[in-house]
């Protein structure tokens, strides 16, 4: 089985004061439901495979990042999760049997944690049935490309830049069973320069996300608190 990993003072909902309790599995197939309102912040589970670039600016930005998931133990997000204290589930796969099996342990951490909203941030795993059915419209993804441009793979940046297009971005959208093709709920453009690298197109492509994934987020909020409205 994968590492759970519990924040100092956190109980399994990841509220504070309570002992940790490491594997609760009471909840499944079903995501966290509450009475909300406009002015609520979404309880935030990130999924992180990478750097975290992308969880470090939810977390500056105030976000309720309430559990991190990561299939990559050493990783930078992950590394970032165990020294702010969020509760981290470090699922990688020669753990598991399956991506079913992982997917099983990430629902049942993630549920546990009260996560009413996930976000795959650099996130380079597709989610099978079980996590999709437990999170139903409440998984979205941030992609480095302008779906449905460049989809289905975590090398939008470098197929940008060999295309010989003149410009890429950044997505966010609703994770559904088909890849990248969720409804989407905004966009960025991000021009390509004469020049540019893989590199230096990633940075800017990444300062887009940072900019649309909080938007993405807020306009969630707002969905589920029953406005049509970002604030």
């Amino acid at each position: 089985m994968g590492n759970l990993q519990h924040g100092p003072g956190h109980d399994p909902r990841g509220r504070p004061g309570a002992p940790a309790a490491g594997r609760d599995r009471r909840r499944r197939g079903s995501s966290s439901a509450r009475s909300r309102t406009g002015d609520d912040q979404l309880r935030l589970g990130v999924c992180v495979s990478g750097e975290g670039t992308n969880l470090h600016n939810l977390v500056r930005l105030g976000f309720d990042v309430v559990a991190v998931a990561t299939n990559r133990p050493s990783s930078g997000g992950a590394t970032f999760a165990r020294e702010r204290g969020i509760p981290l589930a470090e699922l990688s796969q020669r753990s598991f049997a399956s991506a079913e099996e992982r997917d099983v342990a990430m629902r049942d951490f993630l549920l546990g944690h009260g996560v009413e909203l996930v976000v795959d941030a650099g996130y380079d795993r597709i989610h099978t049935q079980p996590f999709l059915e437990a999170f139903a419209d409440r998984i979205i993804n941030v992609h480095p490309s302008l779906l449905p441009e460049f989809a289905g793979g975590m090398d939008a940046v470098e197929q940008a830049l060999a295309s010989g297009t003149r410009r890429t971005g950044a997505t966010v959208h609703v994770v559904t069973a088909e890849l990248d093709a969720g409804p989407i709920l905004v966009q960025e453009a991000v021009p390509i320069l004469e020049g540019d690298t893989v590199e230096t197109l990633r940075q800017r492509v990444h300062e887009a996300e940072y900019r649309i994934l909080p938007q993405g987020i807020r306009l969630m909020e707002a969905r589920l608190a029953g406005s049509s409205t970002v604030r």
